[in-house]
């Protein structure tokens, strides 16, 4: 009997009982050279086995048999193979062998994109996280490429699905900072801007030791959704920043820091100005729509300041210190803005006047006290997670004996104890 029906025979005899898993893990893994130098042979192997049966055995063998370069026509034919196996599997067992599952979908992924048709890699690639989670707080190595095809399919709505999700656990930081850069992406897409800043902000002050293009490139963002949402930038970065955001990433932003403190002058036409000086800038970084939002939102955040001080203005002064074209313009951005809940007024259509009127929400219907009630478990589970992990790193030998060695550095008897009693 020839090595490769061998192999086939024990990955059939062996994957029924599970008892028998952790041999044929030991049998594959021997395997794995020669499979790779075999790799022509492969496609006809998988013909003989079955995916949901043989799980394991199959990931091994569909894995050697990717693992050249492919055609287009190559490609086309195996899509459907991998999204079938994906389908199929076991995940206890595929996640015995964790690298080589993440390293399929990730071929997969390169393979419709190859194909220019990413749509056909969303839902292969959601179930293939669904089964290589423990649980829903576990980013894996898929996360960052599922969401990289929803933004290249448009499927906004799909992406949000894991967006759900309270991330705690990852293992590379590089997964955490492409979660959370597409994520705010998908979430600009859906006008979710609260979220997209929430994921763009993780990546900005995320611990690094060097800058990374990617934090660059969110922070960007950060500050364009900044302004649509609230209207301005903060001064700084939270103080929790690692130092070399801190001291660089507002020079590696320069245009973006710049728009924003036009923007903050109120002035539309001087926003306008800067943002044309600067197309081509803004357009290199695929942020030109995202400015053009930006330039939109000063409308209604010149609107929203007229709220503070008058009780009521007509269409006209509203179009007139506003800088729009017609008091039709006007009525338009107020009725929008009604409609969103941004400001709240009555228009009277026969004085073409407003009234502008106080937050109408008295907090305290039966909504209002699931929503209070939901966000204090929220914030319950998060205190006792947190609480989980603060043990486990305190009993964590590494931490541990990285803390006694910092603690060497210090000699606490060479600072002043603290005084009792002061003379005032």
């Amino acid at each position: 009997m020839e090595p490769m029906e061998a192999l086939v025979a024990q990955i059939q005899g062996l994957s029924s009982n599970e008892g028998d898993i952790s041999r044929l893990h030991s049998i594959l893994k021997q395997a794995d050279d020669s499979l790779r130098l075999d790799s022509t042979r492969l496609s006809a192997v998988l013909s003989q086995l079955e995916p949901s049966k043989h799980s394991l055995g199959y990931l091994y063998i569909l894995e050697a048999s990717t693992s050249v370069p492919m055609s287009k026509e190559q490609a086309d034919m195996l899509v459907p193979v991998i999204t079938r196996f994906i389908n199929s599997c076991a995940a206890e067992h595929i996640r015995l062998a964790h690298d080589k599952f993440v390293s399929v979908c990730k071929r997969l992924k390169d393979q419709v994109m190859l194909l220019d048709a990413p749509m056909r890699g969303v839902a292969p690639l959601l179930t293939a996280i669904r089964k290589l989670q423990t649980s829903t707080e576990h980013l894996t190595p898929l996360h960052p490429e599922f969401l990289l095809l929803c933004l290249l399919a448009k499927c906004y709505k799909t992406g949000l699905s894991i967006l759900e999700d309270d991330v705690f656990e990852f293992n590379q930081p590089r997964d955490l900072f492409l979660y959370c850069y597409y994520g705010g992406m998908i979430c600009i897409g859906q006008k979710r801007f609260k979220k997209a800043l929430d994921l763009l902000h993780n990546v900005v002050t995320a611990p690094m030791s060097t800058i990374n293009a990617i934090a660059v490139e969110a922070y960007k963002k950060y500050i364009l959704v900044s302004l649509i949402q609230h209207g301005q930038l903060s001064a700084s970065l939270p103080k929790y920043t690692s130092s070399v955001a801190q001291r660089n990433m507002k020079g590696l932003c320069q245009p973006y820091i710049e728009l924003a403190n036009c923007y903050s002058t109120g002035k539309i036409a001087e926003l306008e100005n800067y943002v044309q000086a600067n197309r081509e800038k803004f357009e290199n970084n695929n942020n030109l729509g995202l400015v053009k939002q930006v330039v939109l939102s000063m409308s209604k955040r010149n609107i929203q300041r007229l709220t503070q001080t008058y009780l009521t203005l007509s269409l006209q002064d509203i179009a007139s210190i506003v800088h729009l074209n017609s008091p039709k313009e006007a009525e338009m951005h107020v009725l929008q803005m009604i409609q969103d809940g941004e400001i709240y007024a009555a228009i009277n259509q026969k004085d073409g006047m407003v009234r502008f009127l106080e937050d109408p929400e008295q907090y305290k219907n039966c909504e209002m006290i699931e929503h209070i009630d939901s966000s204090i478990q929220r914030i319950m589970a998060l205190s006792r997670k947190l609480t989980v992990m603060d043990e486990q790193i305190s009993c964590d030998q590494l931490y541990l004996s990285k803390a006694g060695r910092d603690r060497q550095r210090y000699d606490f008897d060479d600072f002043d104890s603290v005084p009792q009693r002061f003379n005032l």
